[in-house]
């Protein structure tokens, strides 16, 4: 299995006061770190207008920047949110950010899930699913054809004759491709495109592996060459993660931080919309107590804790897990905590034996 963290830049108020800047040093002195400690992925989350989970208007710039800082780790966008963009300027700008990494892109998409971000870039968050049913097809069409036309509800182009799109990415026929799916439509969307699949943070290792069993089901109805995406049959699930040397001492380090973090994504009611995605196990923020959050949520506790706990997801088929953690710890704490995590759980996991997920026998 591989391991990546996935990072929001989310800022801590008290350590990285209004307007926030210092954020950005901070998050890449952590993926540096990942890299060095032998983490196979970073990916970086695209968030508009609110300091209440993340400032990171443009993962695509970023990416080209952490290009020119790392040699080895891959770099991920999770999610680049489809409805928001120009389907083509995803094209073009994955393309650019696999050169520019020679070779160690990948992305994730995803209809977006917070109506404020919708509400500031003038999108209808009501017709966002619509928008990125239409925008899919053109992408991967953008990857596969080179020229293309379209009149559409929410899209026209022309692409043709002696023009057609630029750059080509180094990895063929494209990047890995993810889409962010938590809905019975979504899940099946991914696998008839032939996408890697990602979840979220909050269903538990059943809830997961029934999500995938559905994706499964429908892997043999992506024709080529959308089944050729290096990508299919990958399953990717978020997880808040915290390890120290001992359960007691994780909880006391992270309880007050996790708990923070996981109800302020109901403060804010209809104009946070759901948490990645609609589907959700917690009713209220009482849900969100440390002990409900062990139960299936959260990787918190010892190495031994956190193994057994990976152990659960990828028996009902996660290849990979992505780790994801709130700013409140502290930059030297959070360190440390990775630093724990490489060498004592991140071995382990990175030998258990996580093939991808096969499409169901007919």
């Amino acid at each position: 299995m591989r391991v990546g963290i996935l990072f929001t830049s989310h800022p801590d108020p008290e350590t990285e006061p209004y307007p926030h800047q210092a954020i950005h040093a901070r998050v890449t002195r952590e993926v540096m770190e990942a890299e060095e400690l032998g983490f196979d992925s970073v990916w970086i989350a695209e968030h508009h207008f609110s300091n209440r989970y993340g400032i990171l208007p443009d993962p695509f710039s970023y990416l080209s920047y952490l290009a020119a800082k790392t040699s080895r780790i891959k770099l991920g966008a999770a999610v680049m949110v489809v409805p928001l963009h120009h389907p083509l300027r995803i094209v073009e700008n994955a393309a650019f950010v696999d050169i520019l990494s020679n070779g160690r892109f990948q992305l994730g998409l995803g209809s977006g899930y917070r109506p404020y971000e919708f509400d500031g870039l003038g999108v209808s968050y009501d017709k966002r699913r619509d928008i990125q049913a239409e925008a899919i097809p053109l992408i991967l069409d953008g990857f596969h054809k080179k020229r293309l036309s379209t009149q559409g509800e929410h899209f026209n182009f022309d692409i043709s004759g002696e023009f057609e799109i630029f750059p080509h990415p180094i990895q063929q026929p494209h990047p890995p491709f993810y889409l962010g799916a938590g809905t019975e439509g979504s899940i099946i969307t991914a696998a008839r495109n032939g996408f890697g699949l990602m979840q979220s943070s909050l269903p538990n290792a059943r809830v997961i592996g029934e999500h995938i069993d559905m994706y499964r089901a429908h892997m043999a109805e992506a024709p080529a060459p959308l089944n050729q995406n290096p990508a299919f049959g990958e399953v990717d699930v978020v997880r808040m993660a915290y390890v120290a040397p001992t359960d007691a001492q994780a909880r006391a380090e992270s309880e007050e931080g996790i708990t923070r973090h996981m109800k302020s994504f109901l403060a804010g009611g209809a104009k946070t919309g759901g948490y990645l995605g609609d589907v959700t196990e917690k009713e209220d923020d009482s849900q969100f107590s440390y002990d409900n959050l062990m139960d299936g949520t959260i990787l918190h506790g010892s190495p031994d804790t956190v193994i057994r706990k990976i152990e659960e997801f990828r028996a009902v088929g996660t290849t990979s897990i992505m780790l994801h953690y709130p700013p409140y710890y502290g930059l030297e704490k959070t360190l440390d905590m990775l630093r724990l995590f490489a060498k004592e759980v991140l071995p382990h996991v990175q030998a258990m034996d996580a093939p991808k997920v096969q499409a169901a026998a007919e």
